[in-house]
């Protein structure tokens, strides 16, 4: 998938939107909705009332970019249905993105290599 780099914000609109949007009505509701500024680069994530589809939002400097995913044979795993949004690391996206459970992704601790000696 084309996606932005790692260190990229990513934000879950946690309430479903009618699917039928396209560029201008999701970045609509992002600025009214979620209260944020859609050409910051930050990926918004929407998801429908079925548990199969997502759209994905962002601007890669050049333009809106939109990005729809259906699952055939299973369902995206979404947190609890809510007003607002929340932030994914990378790593859990890439495991929402790819039907698998993002609430099982873990972030290690970070060190810096052993001296070699």
């Amino acid at each position: 998938m084309i996606f932005p780099s790692n260190r990229v914000r990513i934000l879950v609109a946690t309430t479903p939107v009618d699917f039928r949007k396209g560029h201008d009505g999701l970045t609509a509701m992002v600025q009214s909705v979620l209260r944020k500024d859609p050409f910051t680069g930050t990926v918004f994530l929407f998801r429908a009332k079925r548990l199969d589809r997502l759209k994905l939002l962002y601007w890669d400097g050049t333009g809106l970019v939109m990005a729809y995913k259906r699952l055939e044979d299973t369902t995206f795993t979404w947190p609890a249905i809510k007003d607002g949004m929340m932030a994914l690391n990378h790593a859990q996206f890439e495991a929402l993105f790819s039907g698998l459970d993002w609430r099982k992704v873990k972030a290690l601790d970070t060190r810096p290599p052993a001296a070699a000696e």
